[in-house]
This record gives structure tokens, sequence and C-alpha cells, in this order.
């Protein structure tokens, strides 16, 4: 772990992907230097660490998925490719001289509020009592691996995508791949002419729209960096193009435009294979679920050694995967692209907020939180892509930024009134989450005939926020002092 943690300190950030070091650089930026990131893993960049399947890429261009406090002009391709935004994140940590702050294997385990401060528990035993906790570890760490019958007999390999297993050859092997969303159509592809056989198991047939993905070439890359105004104008071209998406998603009627791409790409790719055009063809709104990018899944199952499979998985032999018709189909090797658990990053550890109140008792009936950022009975507990801030249409940098400011405001706030701590009025998040709601409840993703993990298992989405990232920042650009109470 490096150098011990400090007994106290101001800031607690959890986390050290993109959320725990934007963070981190706003914080410094601001003179509160006292601060400390715990890191559970032995190196920082949350999901561009743990993701490394072969293919892995952003489904967002690659100048739009920077800081714009660090805006990286030199990205080789228009959409990154998983390696290259981890250097990103290390070279961000760099930059901002931000390691000596950096706690590797601080595996978080538990957080209770005292009444003035925050004792910050970690797995080794000891304790961080914080002023303030920032908790940046997103929503997308936890692999999600469906509970099937017999999985624990399987005498092959079995992993997730985001806990790649490098170690195992897959040259000549019997692979099947549980899951069709954005992992698996990156890494299918990318494995599917070094394996004996690849079966994939697709309960739902997602929309995979063409990805505009090229090399940038070394000039254009130094035109750029020499031309900061140029890079601005890029930017901004590619975010207001990302913009024009949300009145589909909040107006499903709308995604009609966006849905005949989609049958085009699919028509022009699966021509002369009608059997497999009509498993992968999508029975649901484009947009209902994440809307998908990619050049090369389709030829990738249009190959003799390949098969898609629709019936749904029922149970799992010692050689096999078993399909509802009943027919067990021989692999050696299993791979999950299933996604994530949404939301249990933090539920799963024992956060105690006023009066004893546990977050998990908190969000028993689903996760909530004013702006995605502050929770009721939770003071100066602060959450960077919370509940309701994920976009199926633009950068989530963009979000992680605002988030920022409110956080360094409220912050502000607490300084400026003498006061020990801010919590946010239950009433006011109450009325914003019922709001959120409700124009969740007329979107596509609520009447695009879906079932996403966007929604919990209440069928609510407590994912995705309903509306522009534009009208989110003016939101969260101050605190409203109506929102909250300042605790003596």
């Amino acid at each position: 772990m490096g150098e011990r943690v400090p007994a106290a300190v101001e800031v607690v950030i959890v986390g050290s992907g993109f959320a725990g070091l934007g963070a981190a650089v706003r914080l410094d930026e601001a003179g509160r230097r006292d601060f400390v990131v715990l890191e559970k893993d032995d190196a920082l960049g949350g999901t561009w660490r743990d993701n490394t399947y072969p293919g892995c890429a952003c489904d967002v261009e690659s100048h739009l998925y920077c800081f714009s406090f660090r805006a990286n002009p030199h990205w080789t391709r228009t959409f990154a490719r998983q390696a290259e935004i981890w250097d990103y994140l290390e070279d961000l940590a760099d930059h901002y001289r931000l390691r000596d702050r950096i706690h590797f294997g601080a595996r978080v385990v538990g957080a209770e509020w005292d009444g003035s401060r925050w004792d910050v528990r970690i797995a080794d035993g000891s304790t961080v009592r914080a002023r303030f906790v920032v908790w940046g570890t997103g929503a997308l760490h936890v692999p999600s691996i469906p509970e099937i019958d017999g999985l624990d007999r399987f005498a092959g390999t079995a992993f997730h995508s985001a806990r790649w297993d490098h170690s195992h050859d897959l040259r000549g092997r019997r692979v099947a791949v549980i899951g069709t969303g954005a992992s698996a159509i990156q890494f299918v592809p990318a494995i599917a002419p070094e394996v004996a056989s690849l079966t994939l198991f697709q309960r739902t047939a997602p929309w995979v729209l063409p990805k505009p993905d090229r090399p940038i070439g070394a000039r254009t890359r130094r035109w750029t960096a020499r031309l900061p105004l140029l890079h601005k104008l890029i930017r901004w071209k590619l975010y207001w193009q990302r913009e024009m998406l949300v009145a589909g998603f909040l107006n499903p009627r709308l995604m009609t435009v966006v849905a005949r791409f989609g049958r085009r790409h699919l028509d022009r790719a699966l021509a002369g294979a009608p059997e497999l055009k009509a498993k992968v063809t999508p029975s649901f709104t484009i947009g209902c679920k994440r809307i998908l990018l990619s050049n090369d899944y389709y030829p990738a199952l249009r190959r003799d050694n390949v098969t898609v499979e629709t019936g749904d998985v029922v149970r799992i032999t010692e050689h096999g995967v078993v399909t509802a018709d009943g027919v067990e189909h021989q692999v050696d090797t299993i791979i999950f692209g299933t996604g994530f658990r949404i939301g249990d990053g933090m539920t799963q550890v024992a956060v105690t907020g006023r009066d004893g109140v546990k977050l998990a008792d908190a969000w028993r009936d689903g996760s909530q939180a004013l702006l995605g950022t502050t929770v009721a009975g939770f003071p100066n507990l602060f959450l960077v892509v919370g509940p309701n801030t994920g976009l199926g249409h633009s950068s989530m940098i963009y979000m992680i930024e605002s988030q920022l400011n409110y956080i360094l405001d409220a912050l502000r706030v607490v300084d400026r009134h003498g006061a020990t701590a801010i919590d946010t009025v239950a009433e006011r998040q109450d009325a914003f989450n019922a709001e959120i709601q409700s124009r969740l409840e007329k979107a596509v993703w609520s009447r695009g005939r879906c079932r996403s993990w966007y929604l919990d298992e209440h069928g609510r989405n407590r994912t995705l926020w309903p509306g522009t990232t534009f009208g989110f920042r003016r939101r969260t650009r101050r605190i409203d002092p109506a929102d909250h109470e300042l605790l003596a």
C-alpha cells in the first residue's frame, strides 16, 4: 500500500478512476490539499484498469472523453482503446502530482458518521477520520454473473469479461459467450478468429449502429495540440452532436429516424443470411437498451465457427451449456459478458449516517440522491456518478465535472458559515426524485418494450439522467440553500 494512510484528513476520496482522480485534481486546485485517495486495487484507473478484454474501447469519441481541464489532443483514434484511456489517467495522476496522495490496496469496508466526522474503515483494520467523504467508485465495477444452476461444477475455465483471464489461451478452444452487451460486441469479433468454435448465447438482440472509428494521423494530432481553439471546436461539435439524441430518448417516437440507420446497418452486414438476421434483429425501440457501436460484430457472427443461440440458458454441466430446448452445447470455456451490478458498490459497504441509519436500509426500495450527489441523512458525503447521473448518449466525464462543481460549492458553503456539516433535506430529495421518475416514465427506457440494466428490481430507472447534460450542469453549478441544512 506504500506509506501508511493518515489517521485524519479533511477529505477522503474513495476510488481512483475518472471520478476519484477528477475530485483530487479539483480539490487540489481549490487549495484543499488535505486529502487522500483510497484505492482497493494495486493500480489506479477504475473501469479502464479492470476491463482489459480483447477489443476493449470507448463508445464515446476520444476528444469528448477527457476532462476539460486536461483536454487531450493526442488521441490516436476517434474512439480510444482501453490502454490509451488508462494511459491518460496515469498521465493525469503524474501531471497533477497525485501519486503520493493515492493509497493502493486500501479497500474501504465501512464508513460511519459520528456527528462531526466520518470514520472510514479500511480492510486492513485501520481507520481514517475525515470531515468529508467523496465516493468516486462509479457504477460499473462489480461484475454481474448470473446464477445459473451447475456453474460451480463446470470443469473448464469460466470468467467475466471485466476479469479477463489472460493466462487462459483461447486458441483452439470451444468458447461459450453469455451476454450480448457493450463488452461482448467488442470481444466477440476479437476472439472469434482464434477459437475453434464460439457459441453466443443471446437473450435479447441489441441495436447496433456503425462505429465511425478511424486512426487519427500524426499531422492532425500536431495541429490540434498547437491550436487549442481548434481542439475546443472539435469537442464542441462532438458535444452538440451527442446532445441532439436527447430529444429521441425523451420522446420514443422520434427514435424511428435512428432506427433506420440500425436496420440499414443490419441489412448490409447480414445480406444473404436471413436466418441469422432474424435471430439478431431487435424487437424493442432503439435506445431502450444502450445503443451499441460496431463495424465488426455482425461480420463476426457470420463466421463458420460462430453460432448464435437464442434459447434460454437453463443450466451448466461439467462440459457444456444446456438451453431450454434440452440441447447441451459442448464447451471448455465460458465468458460472461453480462455487465455489472449497478449500485451494489456502495450498498456492499457498511455506510452509516445520522441516527445510525445505514445506507443499505435507506436505499432498500431503490437508490436515490439529490442530483445524484448527496443523500439525506448522510452529511458531508458526496457521490460522484451516483443514482440517475448515467447517460445513454454522451460522455460521463462531463457529468463528473458538473458534480465536482456542486461538491466544491457545498464545501465552500460549509466553510463560509462555520458549520460542521451539510445535509440534504429529505423532502427536497423526495421531490427531486419524484420529478426525475415522472420524466423517466415517459422516456424510451420505460416505454421501449425492453428490460435493461438501467432498471432496478422494482422496474424503476435509478441509473439515467432524463435530460440534457447542459441542463444537469446548470442545476449543479452551485447548491440551492433550500435543498440543504447546515449542522452546527
